[in-house]
């Protein structure tokens, strides 16, 4: 736990920092592809308005004038207006369960209420991922020496070639490493098939004046390969983008042939979670790395997406799960704050 504990606060110091970060001026092109996210994403929400036949949404928490009638509850006797919960360990006829045995099946039944209700369905027939390796170099960070690699999974698109997908993973791993090891694998990373231009600024804006001179704390990076673990990442966006305009592309839009999506198709959540899926996949073709023992962070909406990863998919050993909020952690029924409609 000391170990998950100080890489998590390495984490959140990095969230900070890019909170913190300056916001740097976007160009009339980005302004412009901003618009049209924008307006994609409008479109994709009224779309699916019509299809539930849908003509007004309830409004949202007031959260600054506390005179008006929909201002944000703070009043803890009214944060909770449905006392009783469902029991995870009883089945939907009332009947308790009593063994493990028992347990796949009512897993079964939470699994089938979060994908009708919440999360949505992943089509049964999805199409084959290829890996690759990108790019494969030692290297020696934090005096460790390691093997890094750049790995493309590519999404069999035969059936709508307009949408392509290529995964984008990172894996890190020593190179003294006498058996498989564990991986630590975060929801995030770098576009490494487009990089960003010269000057530009990746996670975290540019430097602030003093910086340099300023301590450094090891970043989780250093610590996992400290440990002997393996570090990868993935990256959400190449398996699919985060807005509601791109939900016409991306792994979504391919399966769906460029198509709206129905009420109960899936969403980004599911996406990013088939994309890491995917990922352990690979991992179980590298010997490098012991596929069993696999686990996952992230943050935020990443936060959201590792919660969903471990909830459907059994293989992975471990999660940590950071700040994931209304739609993660956070409990749908309380009533307290400024809570976010579902």
């Amino acid at each position: 736990m000391r170990i998950i504990g100080s890489i998590s606060v390495a984490l959140l110091f990095t969230s900070i920092a890019y909170a913190q970060a300056p916001q740097r001026q976007q160009t009339p092109e980005q302004q412009a592809a901003q618009k049209a996210r924008a307006d994609a994403t409008a479109a994709d929400h009224q779309n699916m308005l019509d299809q539930l036949k849908i003509i007004n949404l309830r409004r949202g928490r007031d959260g600054n004038d506390p005179a008006s009638p929909y201002h944000a509850n703070y009043d803890e006797s009214k944060a909770n207006p449905f006392p009783v919960w469902p029991d995870p360990l009883t089945f939907k006829d009332g009947k308790k369960v009593t063994k493990a045995s028992e347990w796949p099946k009512r897993r079964a039944e939470i699994e089938e209420d979060f994908s009708r209700e919440i999360y949505g369905r992943v089509p049964k027939n999805m199409p084959r991922v290829t890996w690759k390796v990108f790019k494969d170099t030692d290297q020696v960070v934090n005096n460790i020496p390691v093997n890094f690699k750049q790995l493309v999974g590519h999404v069999d698109n035969s059936s709508y070639p307009a949408i392509n997908v290529d995964i984008q993973l990172t894996l890190m791993v020593p190179k003294n490493a006498a058996k498989a090891v564990p991986v630590i694998m975060v929801y995030g990373g770098q576009d490494f098939l487009n990089p960003a231009p010269a000057g530009a600024f990746g996670f975290g804006g540019p430097p602030r004046a003093g910086a340099n001179n300023q301590p450094r704390p090891k970043s989780p990076q250093e610590q996992i390969l400290e440990k002997g673990w393996a570090y990868a990442t993935i990256n959400p966006g190449s398996v699919q983008a985060d807005d509601g305009g791109g939900l016409t592309k991306g792994i979504i839009g391919l399966v769906n042939k460029g198509q709206w999506r129905k009420p109960d198709d899936w969403g980004v959540l599911r996406a990013w979670a088939w994309g890491a899926d995917r990922a352990l996949d690979y991992f179980e073709t590298n010997k490098a790395v012991d596929a069993k023992k696999v686990a996952l962070e992230g943050h935020s909406r990443w936060g959201k997406a590792t919660l969903v990863s471990m909830a459907f998919n059994t293989r992975l050993a471990a999660a940590y799960v950071s700040s994931s909020g209304q739609g993660g952690a956070k409990p749908g029924r309380r009533d307290a704050g400024e809570v976010v409609e579902i």
